[in-house]
């Protein structure tokens, strides 16, 4: 007679095998989703790149405004609309992305937002950051583009108004720059009052005085090692693989059992 314990030894590691297959399986098919997800960034980079650049206007049609292209614009900085980006580090050291809308159009109110370049966080107690000088005039700026600001994770405070959401209008009171985690433009052109364009310039050829404004602009890029993925992907599924023939074993071990163990029964 089939002893109860072996038996529920037998379901129990059973179904532990089959839990694992089902996971591990599933965990390498998120690395392969991540793969696609990276070819696809790694292609639209490449794409965009490859295009010749762009003149940014307030006629340019918006097909025409795509991610990673270098462009161009030309228009009067409004230094009283900017705003800095809170936690965006630079080799290691914490500082801050400064972000300006450049006027294209004074008529219209039409504008594009610059992200100028990174600048280091001061120490506590010593104020607020110095920003560079902002040129008066018309200047020219080039830069690359992108659909939005790049996000960092919010953490909102539990009681009241979130210190770095950004302030519903600008320039804010006493003439202090905002620092903000993040920057919807679509909150932005509330704030401003400015009519934006629906990307973003982040600025890698500075002209004019703005050379020696003492920005850095090495932008980080958004990582497209998708190989490392399929990597991963391989290795959970040959770890599923393991875990099935395991679970095999098991179930062989447990029907073999009970043959063995059916004629012995008939005898009793």
């Amino acid at each position: 007679m089939a002893r109860p314990h072996s038996t529920r030894y037998t379901v129990a590691a059973l179904l532990l095998l089959g839990i694992a297959v089902v996971i591990l399986v599933s965990l390498g098919q998120w690395q392969l989703r991540r793969s696609d997800e990276r070819r696809a960034i790694l292609a639209a980079i490449e794409a965009g790149r490859k295009q010749a650049p762009l003149m940014l206007t307030p006629a340019t049609p918006s097909d025409d405004m795509v991610a990673w292209r270098v462009a161009q614009a030309s228009g009067a900085w409004l230094p009283q609309f900017s705003v800095l980006l809170d936690n965006r580090n630079h080799d290691g050291r914490p500082g801050y992305w400064l972000a300006t809308p450049l006027l294209l159009d004074a008529s219209s109110r039409q504008a594009v937002v610059v992200l100028r370049g990174w600048l280091p966080r001061v120490i506590q107690g010593q104020g607020d950051p110095k920003l560079p000088a902002t040129p008066d005039g018309a200047q020219t700026v080039i830069g690359e583009l992108s659909d939005r600001v790049p996000r960092m994770f919010e953490l909102w405070s539990m009681g009241g108004q979130d210190p770095s959401a950004l302030p519903r209008a600008l320039p804010v009171a006493g003439g202090s720059v905002p620092q903000v985690q993040n920057l919807p433009l679509a909150d932005y052109a509330r704030a401003t009052g400015l009519n934006l364009l629906p990307v973003v310039l982040s600025q890698t050829g500075p002209a004019g005085p703005d050379a020696a404004d003492g920005l850095v602009r090495d932008w980080p890029q958004p990582s497209v090692d998708f190989q490392k993925n399929t990597s991963y992907a391989v290795q959970w599924f040959a770890f599923g693989l393991i875990a099935a023939i395991a679970w095999l074993v098991v179930l062989g071990g447990a029907i073999k059992r009970m043959r063995q163990r059916a004629p012995n029964g008939r005898k009793a």
